[in-house]
């Protein structure tokens, strides 16, 4: 479903040099401004974690988050991924969930390369042991 939103350039900029780790930063949110532009909204720096990263993300309201999340792989190795979620909780109105769900394709193709979608509605499929990292693990 298109929805006709289009991504603001300095999201794919960003993310060329985020990619290269030359931001020194954890994660960026996106947001829908004006129900026709992708935007940055929020980054959090290096030192940033998991839970920071699900603090910014409004309750009520849908938006999409990468991150660059570090963890052990299953046979131990320390690891890092980079996980496109996007955040489109059950109480946000109706309008923003179909926008959201519908704009997808267009942060994912100018997000090239990141591999790892997770879609999550509510707070338990936030949740970084029993949700995220078992999805991500994955690809470890």
């Amino acid at each position: 479903m298109a929805t006709g939103v289009v991504v603001d350039d300095e999201v794919a900029s960003a993310f060329q040099e985020f990619k290269l780790q030359s931001t020194k930063l954890r994660y960026y949110i996106y947001i829908i401004e004006d129900k026709k532009t992708i935007k940055i909204e929020k980054s959090g720096e290096r030192s940033k974690t998991y839970e920071d990263f699900c603090a910014d993300l409004p309750e009520n309201s849908c938006r999409y988050g990468l991150i660059d999340l570090e963890f052990k792989s299953n046979d131990g190795r320390p690891t890092s991924k980079l996980v496109l979620i996007t955040w489109n909780p059950d109480t946000a109105s109706i309008r923003d969930k179909m926008l959201y769900s519908g704009s997808k394709e267009a942060i994912k193709s100018a997000l090239n390369g990141v591999g790892i979608h997770i879609n999550a509605t509510d707070q338990s499929e936030l949740d970084l042991e029993t949700s995220v990292l078992p999805s991500v693990k994955k690809f470890a």
